[in-house]
């Protein structure tokens, strides 16, 4: 309830703000006003309706069906959204030495009457550019988004790795986000490439899905098919809490993937033990207080290892992994931002965004920018990844 309130509300507030700066230069009681205004109301409506008509509503066709419009619509709003804080932001910078002019100059001379029409044809040119630059950009993230994913090379240095697990590889997906708009014949092509990798070991780390588990099962199959050498393992992200945590894993173990719930499992590789730890979401306590994430009980009994890595969903776990001793994090969740500009921001609310980093100078964690997508099937300038992970020594 929280959460769709404070969306709700934020949501709204972008409405607002785009009826009142877009369409204020329209005149008043205009058909293209009230056009506009309606289609702002529709676009407000439609993207909570479809976030959370799910829940309460069993219709799996209907909301696949609107989730389309709806989805494309959101990745438009906030890609207009700060272009459009911008240009207002550039407008109140620009005017002001002429207003400082004026209030210097009041009473020596009548200032000059503003020329309010010129103004308001202005302001109407540049929102109709804007919404074009947004537009642009909605088509070339919806086809960056839908690409199939690339594979995102990263060679780890790991002080002491023994011999035998020099150029150990490691495939890692994450945030693949099954749902309404991404399907079974997605997640396949994954799979078929992942195949091709040929890799030792492949982790899932969390946000497999965005629906329940009798309306996905038909497109989760595919996993089935993933091939390594010590098999798939998979560690529960926030959104497998919306939609039954416990469901999925039961579901995932069914199809032969190795769930970790603060649990490990020892690879013997050449000789050579590699800790494989899992732990639940940051945010699991909330929804299953059975499910508190743990770093160190996930280790706990495990014996002297070469490695070890820690799959945890939240790069903000990489705090309790590394005062856990954990020598890597593998993490996902916030999409490297997914689309510009919200890829620069993404470091206000998140202590790393994707990428290789050193945790208090004891731990690497790698983060990865997600193998789908969430909500728009929108990926400008942050593109998915099949991410293949090489141990290397220094």
């Amino acid at each position: 309830m929280k959460f769709f309130l404070v969306f709700n509300a934020v949501w709204l507030g972008l409405h607002a703000y785009l009826g009142w700066h877009l369409l204020q230069p329209l005149p008043i009681g205009s058909k293209r006003r009230r056009g506009s205004w309606i289609l702002l109301t529709v676009s407000y409506l439609l993207v909570p309706c479809v976030l959370f008509g799910r829940f309460l509503v069993y219709n799996p066709a209907l909301f696949d069906a609107l989730a389309w419009p709806a989805y494309l619509d959101m990745g438009f709003i906030l890609v207009l959204f700060p272009l459009l804080l911008v240009r207002d932001a550039s407008l109140i910078i620009a005017r002001l030495p002429g207003r400082l002019h004026q209030r210097i100059t009041r009473g020596k001379r009548q200032a000059a009457t503003p020329d309010t029409q010129r103004r308001s044809f202005i302001a109407h040119t540049m929102s109709l550019g804007l919404a074009g630059v947004a537009g642009a950009m909605t088509i070339a993230g919806y086809q960056e988004a839908r690409r199939i994913p690339r594979v995102k090379d990263i060679a780890i240095p790991i002080t002491g790795l023994p011999a035998g697990l020099q150029d150990f590889r490691i495939i890692q997906l994450s945030d693949i986000h099954l749902g309404p708009t991404i399907k079974g014949d997605y997640l396949q092509a994954i799979v078929e490439r992942c195949n091709k990798l040929d890799p030792d070991l492949v982790v899932i780390t969390g946000d497999l899905a965005d629906g329940f588990t009798h309306t996905l099962a038909d497109d989760v199959a595919p996993l089935k098919q993933l091939r390594s050498r010590y098999g798939t393992w998979f560690v529960t992200g926030n959104h497998e809490y919306y939609w039954r945590a416990e469901d999925w894993t039961e579901f995932l173990e069914a199809l032969g993937i190795h769930v970790l719930i603060n649990e490990h499992h020892m690879v013997r590789h050449a000789g050579a033990r590699l800790l494989l730890a899992g732990v639940t979401d940051y945010s699991a306590h909330r929804y299953v207080p059975s499910h508190a994430s743990n770093p160190q009980l996930a280790r706990d009994h495990a014996g002297s290892a070469d490695i070890s890595i820690l799959l945890a969903h939240q790069p903000k776990s990489a705090f309790a992994g590394a005062a856990a001793g954990y020598d890597l994090q593998l993490s996902g969740h916030v999409h490297g931002g997914q689309f510009f500009p919200w890829n620069f921001m993404i470091n206000m609310v998140q202590p790393f965004n994707n990428g290789l980093h050193r945790v208090e100078n004891r731990m690497w964690l790698y983060v990865s920018a997600g193998t789908g997508y969430w909500g728009p099937p929108h990926r400008l300038g942050v593109p998915s990844e099949i991410t293949q992970i090489k141990l290397v020594s220094t």
